[in-house]
């Protein structure tokens, strides 16, 4: 098979439905939608889980107990692996220094480093958090785990 011999499947491309076009095309006059009624509106037709005015299943159901999402913290993560490839030995990283590279979108929101990937260079690092294994492999190489 060549590129030039390529095809889309069967019944892959189908023509977009033209609607309003006549009576001899199946959908003129009323253009499918029938006759008058609310969905037939320009604008017609209600927002996702309407019901028709009965009290919705959303406000039926009753809510119960806590949710910590909330309250949680949202933390920005980076992989030790990604901060190997991206500074150099002995650099001392923080938040502005993490956007810079790249690894994070904003710098005033908290920093969590995870311990994925081999680390082989040493590094001081001041971050909110760090897991228990990003500390582990950071000592092993020689950098320090700040945490602010």
């Amino acid at each position: 098979m060549q590129l030039h011999e390529l095809r889309s499947a069967p019944g892959a491309k189908r023509s977009r439905k033209r609607i309003g076009q006549g009576i001899g095309s199946g959908l003129g006059k009323t253009a499918g939608k029938g006759h008058k009624g609310q969905k037939a509106r320009k604008s017609g037709g209600v927002r996702p889980g309407f019901e028709g005015g009965q009290m919705p299943l959303t406000r039926r159901i009753p809510k119960r107990g806590f949710n910590n999402a909330r309250f949680a913290k949202q933390y920005q993560i980076v992989n030790l692996q990604f901060i190997e490839d991206r500074f150099e030995t002995g650099a001392v990283i923080d938040a502005v220094a993490l956007q810079g590279a790249g690894l994070i979108r904003k710098c005033d929101e908290p920093v969590k480093i995870l311990g994925k990937g081999d680390l082989t260079k040493a590094f001081t690092i001041h971050a909110q958090a760090f897991s228990a294994q990003a500390v582990k492999q950071l000592e092993a190489a020689g950098g320090k785990a700040e945490v602010i």
